[in-house]
C-alpha cells in the first residue's frame, strides 16, 4: 500500500468513528429510553387512545426501551397538566399527550399552570369532528341547525365533550357563523361520548359533536344522522359533507400532540424528538392513524411550538365571543 492509499485510508477510518460518536449517543438514547406519557383523561378518551397507540408504536419501533400510560384525568385536561408540570421538571423521560380541547381548558378554568410550562415536542394527529342529531330530528341539514341557531341559539341544546374543548369550539364557531348569538350557546359538557349519545337518543338534545370514530356505529345503524363534518375536506369511505361544502364557512381539526415537562435540557429534547419522529414516521404509526380515521398532523418540535402559540390566540378569541372566556 503506498503512503498516499495508507493516509486515505487513516482518515477515512478516522471519520467515520467521528461520525459514530456523533451519532450513538442519539441511537442509544433512543433505544434505551424509559418514557412514562400522562394521559390527562380517563381510560377510553381521545387522548387515552392516543398514549396507547403511540406507547405501541414507539416499543413496536424500537424508539424507546420502555413506554408506561397513565391517566390523570379532571378539569379538560388541567388536573394532569399541573401534576406533569410538577413531576417531571428536567425529566427526559416524561411526556404529556394534550390537544386543543386543553388549550380551551385551561382558558375557561382559570389554570394556574398553562402550557408555557412544557415543552413541545410535536403535533401528532388531527381528526374531524361531526354534528349529529337524533335519526328522527327535524333537522336534516346543517342548514337547517343555522336556521334554527340564528331563530334563537338558546334553545338549540348541544351535547359534546368537556367545556371550552373542541366540541364546544366548533359549536360557538358555527352559531356565530349562523348569525345566531353565540353568548347565548346551549351547551351541556360531558365526560364521554356514551353519555352525550345517551342524551340525544332520549330527545334531550338538539345536536351533538364528537369525533366521528365516536359516533361511526350509531350513524351507521341509522340511530344518529350525521348533518357535517368539521374538517377542510371529506372523509375517505365516509358518505357525510364538509359544514363548508354546506355554505357556513367554518372549518376545525381537533389535533393533539405531546409535550415534555418543564427544564429539560437540549440533548433531553433532541432524544425524545428523534424518539417520537421515529414513531409517527413508521408504517406502524400509518396503520394505526388508517384504523383509528387520524389525518397526519405531524410538525416537529420547532414547528409546533410555533403552531402552539398560534392556537392559544385563536381559541381565546372564539371562548370570548361565546362568553366563556373575559
Amino acid at each position: 500500500m503506498n503512503t498516499t492509499s495508507f493516509t486515505r485510508r487513516t482518515l477515512a477510518i478516522a471519520a467515520a468513528a467521528c461520525l459514530s460518536a456523533v451519532l450513538l449517543p442519539q441511537a442509544h438514547a433512543q433505544a434505551t429510553l424509559d418514557i412514562k406519557i400522562t394521559a390527562p383523561a380517563g381510560a377510553g378518551g381521545g387522548w387515552d387512545g392516543a398514549s396507547r397507540a403511540l406507547q405501541q408504536v414507539m416499543t413496536a419501533t424500537g424508539a424507546a426501551k420502555s413506554v408506561q400510560v397513565v391517566n390523570v384525568p379532571g378539569a379538560g385536561g388541567t388536573v394532569g397538566l399541573a401534576q406533569f408540570v410538577n413531576g417531571a421538571k428536567g425529566d427526559g423521560n416524561q411526556l404529556l399527550t394534550m390537544g386543543i380541547t386543553m388549550v380551551g381548558a385551561i382558558l375557561t378554568n382559570k389554570s394556574p399552570v398553562t402550557l408555557d410550562a412544557v415543552t413541545p415536542i410535536a403535533r401528532l394527529t388531527g381528526d374531524a369532528l361531526v354534528i349529529v342529531v337524533p335519526a328522527n330530528s327535524p333537522l336534516k341539514t346543517v342548514k337547517d341547525l343555522a336556521a334554527a341557531l340564528k331563530a334563537d341559539t338558546s334553545k338549540v341544546v348541544w351535547a359534546g365533550g368537556s367545556a371550552g374543548g373542541a366540541d364546544h369550539i366548533l359549536a360557538g364557531l358555527l352559531a356565530k357563523a349562523a348569525g345566531g348569538d353565540a353568548t347565548k350557546l346551549n351547551y351541556v359538557p360531558f365526560s364521554g361520548g356514551g353519555e352525550a349519545l345517551a342524551e340525544m337518543l332520549g330527545g334531550r338534545v338538539t345536536a351533538g359533536v364528537s369525533g366521528y370514530n365516536e359516533f361511526e356505529s350509531m350513524i351507521k345503524a341509522g340511530k344518529l344522522r350525521a348533518l357535517a363534518l368539521s374538517s377542510g375536506a371529506r372523509m375517505a369511505g365516509v358518505d357525510v359533507p364538509t359544514i363548508k361544502e354546506q355554505g357556513l364557512d367554518v372549518e376545525l381539526m381537533n389535533w393533539r400532540g405531546i409535550v415534555a415537562g418543564p427544564g429539560i435540557s437540549a440533548a433531553q429534547k433532541a432524544a425524545l424528538s428523534a424518539a417520537v419522529e421515529k414513531a409517527v414516521k413508521s408504517p406502524e404509526w400509518a396503520a394505526v392513524r388508517k384504523q383509528r380515521g387520524w389525518d397526519d398532523a405531524y410538525l416537529n418540535a420547532d414547528a409546533f411550538a410555533a403552531n402552539l402559540k398560534k392556537e392559544q390566540v385563536s381559541v381565546k378569541d372564539v371562548l370570548t365571543t361565546i362568553g366563556l372566556v373575559k
